[in-house]
């Protein structure tokens, strides 16, 4: 029996890091349980009337956060808060795979356009590493706006 996949951030805001990655993944907050959203509905507001409504203090609403895949074949991605700052290299990183496919100046491209559209919503470009067939195809190491690491491949 296989087991289903959660990856979790530790977090500053939650909320602001699951919005970066939700956009980053083309990824959607879920809404509240038990509560039918409406097609374009946003999501964080729900949850914000929810908190509100179950009595959870306005202080402790950015505590968590969740995104999740809309096909339902990604894993769902969940940030907790916590006080601590980052202080090392992550030992565990996400590959954004942003070129499956494709190869040489094609595929570093495609790299470069998504790094482009990573680093407007917040993202930071760290260095890009050349193909060097044939044990790479190349890739972008960046970090979130939190400085998690991670590489566009």
């Amino acid at each position: 029996m296989s087991r289903h996949l959660q990856i979790t951030f530790d977090a500053h805001d939650p909320r602001a890091l699951s919005s970066f990655w939700r956009d980053a993944l083309d990824y959607v907050h879920p809404g509240p349980p038990g509560v039918d959203l409406p097609e374009g509905a946003d999501a964080l507001a729900a949850w914000d009337d929810f908190l509100a409504r179950i009595g959870v203090p306005e202080d402790q609403r950015n505590t968590r956060s969740a995104i999740e895949d809309p096909a339902g074949h990604g894993p769902r991605v969940f940030f907790q808060q916590v006080p601590e700052d980052k202080v090392a290299k992550n030992r565990v990183h996400l590959d954004v795979r942003a070129a499956p496919g494709l190869q040489g100046e094609e595929r570093m491209a495609a790299l470069e356009a998504e790094c482009d559209r990573l680093v407007a919503l917040g993202a930071k470009r760290v260095r890009r590493e050349e193909p060097a067939p044939p044990m790479s195809a190349g890739h972008i190491t960046m970090t979130d706006p939190e400085g998690n690491e991670f590489c566009l491949d």
